[in-house]
């Protein structure tokens, strides 16, 4: 299995108040589902591991990072899990236009 980093930036002006009136009634939900989008990301990578489907994770020992950037104005949400594929972004890119890869 090949992987390449990327990333996906979020508009919060443009998704917040999405996320507030459709999808989850506090804020504070949305922030929790993306660490725990973090932590299957990281399982995954570990059962794939265990099962001999990819290598193991040598750069570092599994984790998620939270950061602020007050400056930016910036809320990230960083794991080493296994990622999604170049298919995943592609579908969430073309299902919303708050995306931008």
């Amino acid at each position: 299995m090949e992987f390449e980093k990327g990333s996906i930036s979020i508009h919060t002006e443009n998704i917040f108040p999405i996320i507030k009136k459709w999808l989850y009634s506090d804020k504070d939900i949305f922030i929790r589902e993306l660490i725990s989008n973090g932590c299957d990301a990281v399982s995954k990578h570990k059962r794939l591991v265990s099962l001999g489907e990819i290598s193991e994770n040598k750069s570092s020992d599994y984790k998620i990072t939270v950061s602020v950037n007050k400056g930016e104005g910036t809320l990230k949400f960083i794991d080493n899990g296994i990622g999604m594929t170049e298919e995943e972004i592609k579908k969430i890119h073309k299902s919303s236009c708050f995306f931008r890869c």
